[in-house]
């Protein structure tokens, strides 16, 4: 298969020495993003304080992330981790009795299970949507979902096996029960296409270093609208304040829009290089990306399959992100050995998982996949 990107490889250092296809755990960073960070660094060796640009790069970077997935730019906050994410939605929420229960599912990433349980002790009752040999039947959403669920918690990709979901489809159930509906982007922003307009998302949460192909300390926090100017956070700091530079001490006045979840000044490097990678994602297109991811995932688990592995992800085209996912024992084990054989995958579990993005080629996989069949027969 021609690899359309390929002009694009020599932009990321690693892949020449290396064959990476980790991207649910670290995209590859790039020479654009690294120079991003060198101009952050420079600007404050050379100038001494670069407040003023920074903050211009944060506002960049949320631009470029509202254009990644249908948004406007005052419907995006940025924070340090998804994590604080969801802790900053989870303290906004009053649970009353009659509408106070959180659906999430059990493929979901732990810290959405552990900050939902955290808020039992306010009155919230946590419901878990079981799965079903890898997948959350859309079914299970009429049943689970309820008039008294206040907000129904998912992933838009799984983490464990690339399970895909689909989230128009999950919005029109949930909304008809009165829920809002909070998509967790982590393992989708930046290879799969999203629209969070068309796809009636409420509340959409992503960091950058997956497949956005930036680094860790900062992370995107999209809320309609309409209805983040309903919420006061009880998780604020200055920069969620309508006018920070007047430092206040005595008064709260949540800036508008989405904004007033944002707390104290953000990882400002970590800022630079997203800014940068998501210019790269959007020159290319993430609907491109996709098209192409799909193309490496069936040939992942056609290849695969015929080395005898066993996948643990979707055979459905239309039920699976760009992760294959294979059933491996010892997986921590494994990943260990294929990295000292220059063949970076990521391990979850009982799982190793083949996640390529768009700089990776077919052969990239089938070398993988040789590698990891030979481990395996060496390791029984």
């Amino acid at each position: 298969m021609k690899h359309p990107y390929a002009h694009y490889r020599s932009l990321f250092p690693v892949l020449a020495s290396k064959i990476h296809l980790a991207s649910c755990s670290q995209g590859a960073i790039s020479k654009t993003v690294s120079e991003s960070i060198e101009a952050y660094m420079n600007s404050l060796l050379t100038a001494g304080v670069n407040w003023n640009q920074a903050i211009k790069v944060v506002e960049q970077a949320k631009y470029r992330f509202a254009k990644l997935i249908g948004a406007e730019p005052n419907e995006i906050a940025v924070l340090c981790s998804v994590s604080d994410i969801f802790s900053a939605i989870a303290s906004s929420l009053s649970f009353e009795k009659g509408k106070n229960i959180i659906v999430t599912t059990d493929m979901d990433f732990p810290t959405a299970g552990h900050v939902w349980l955290a808020q039992e002790k306010f009155g919230a009752k946590v419901r878990f949507i079981p799965s079903q040999q890898g997948v959350i039947p859309l079914e299970y959403y009429e049943r689970y979902v309820t008039s008294d669920t206040l907000v129904t918690s998912i992933s838009h990709v799984c983490y464990y096996n690339g399970f895909k979901q689909d989230l128009k489809a999950i919005a029109d159930i949930v909304h008809r029960k009165g829920s809002l509906l909070f998509v967790d982007a982590y393992q989708s922003a930046g290879q799969v296409p999203i629209d969070v307009k068309k796809m009636d998302i409420d509340i959409l949460a992503a960091g950058t270093r997956k497949y956005l192909l930036g680094i860790p300390g900062i992370s995107f926090l999209y809320i309609k609208a309409e209805l983040a100017e309903k919420w006061k956070p009880r998780v604020t700091g200055w920069f969620g304040q309508e006018d920070h530079s007047k430092f206040n001490v005595h008064q709260i006045i949540p800036a508008a829009g989405t904004r007033r979840f944002e707390t104290g000044t953000p990882s400002f490097i970590s800022a630079y290089a997203a800014a940068a990678a998501i210019r790269l994602l959007l020159e290319i297109g993430v609907e491109n990306i996709s098209s192409y991811l799909n193309l490496l995932a069936q040939f992942a688990l056609d290849y695969g399959q015929e080395k005898g592995l066993h996948t643990v992800t979707p055979l459905s085209a239309h039920k699976r992100g760009g992760i294959t996912a294979f059933y491996v024992k010892n997986a921590g084990q494994i990943e260990s050995i294929l990295k000292e054989r220059n063949i970076i995958v990521s391990a979850r579990n009982d799982v190793i998982r083949i996640a390529p993005h768009f700089y990776n080629t077919q052969d990239d996989i089938r070398q993988a996949i040789d590698e990891l069949t030979t481990v395996l027969t060496a390791n029984k």
